[in-house]
């Protein structure tokens, strides 16, 4: 499975990188992806809840912070996590259209 993800450092996960057309896979390969992919969304929640305490730790930052500049980096650093987030549960979606393409 290796050859169809590549870890996101970012996201803390591995996402799918296909290198063809998902209709050019073997029907055992795209139940194979589907599988692992399977597997891996379902650690997506738990990915999600990490950074939500990462988001309440810096927001805990953010309010006792009194220097303006680094109150500015705590909250770009909350951008980032929330970015995080939301790009994870695209993710997490990606799965339905996966297994529509592989049922049609």
């Amino acid at each position: 499975m290796e050859m169809y993800f590549v870890h996101d450092k970012r996201l803390g996960i591995d996402v799918p990188s296909l290198k063809r057309d998902w209709t050019r896979y073997s029907a055992d390969t795209q139940s194979e992806i589907l599988m692992h992919w399977e597997e891996i969304k379902g650690t997506i929640p738990d990915r999600v809840k990490e950074l939500e305490a990462q988001i309440n730790e810096k927001l805990h930052d953010l309010n006792e912070e009194e220097d303006f500049e680094r109150s500015c980096l705590i909250n770009d650093e909350i951008s980032e996590l929330a970015s995080c987030i939301n790009d994870l549960w695209i993710w997490f979606r990606t799965n339905e259209e996966l297994s529509g393409k592989a049922h049609r």
